[in-house]
């Protein structure tokens, strides 16, 4: 949990700095670049964040990195306060918390249907409608089955949860029923 609160202040600060400098994206952008040269280059990965090697020697492995990189000097600057902070390690969470802010950003908000069955794309794209109307925003949603709930779905978005379970239903009328 510590880790998902740190990665969300890290992609605050950089989104506070994107949107000073109307650069978001450009820094959306360039966070994937590196997330990917990551995901490509694992023996680069590991030599920058495994802690057993030696913290000067992994810097100057990420300096030269970062020069031969088109990365903007903020970007690199970023990158390399993680390392320092040692916070490298985070760095694809960061990406992940960054691209839902630089969605928030355009108006686009990312929502989490959970169901017990696999919905159809009609169903799907109904609860799409309701909720981008509600919202007033686009939404992104992304599905997940769940066999607890019995039936219906919860719908996830941000803090803000709709209950629509059976599981959570049948939880309610054995509480007012405890209740009398």
């Amino acid at each position: 949990m510590k880790n998902l609160a740190v990665s969300r202040r890290y992609a605050r600060a950089l989104m506070l700095i994107g949107k000073e400098n109307a650069k978001a994206e450009q820094y959306r952008k360039e966070l994937e670049q590196v997330v990917q040269l990551f995901d490509k280059n694992t023996e680069f990965e590991k030599a920058v964040v495994n802690p057993l090697f030696d913290k000067n020697h992994r810097k100057k492995i990420l300096y030269r990195v970062m020069e031969k990189s088109d990365l903007s000097n903020i970007m690199k600057s970023f990158i390399v306060l993680l390392f320092d902070k040692g916070r490298i390690n985070f760095l694809r969470d960061i990406f992940e918390f960054y691209q839902i802010l630089t969605d928030e950003l355009k108006g686009v908000v990312h929502a989490t249907l959970v169901s017990a069955t696999e919905l159809s794309a009609g169903a799907v794209k109904k609860i799409k409608v309701g909720l981008a109307k509600k919202m007033g925003k686009n939404i992104v949603l992304d599905l997940e089955q769940d066999t607890k709930l019995i039936g219906g779905v919860v719908t996830k978005i941000g803090d803000f949860v709709l209950d629509g379970s059976i599981k959570t239903q049948l939880f309610n009328m054995r509480e007012s029923l405890n209740k009398g």
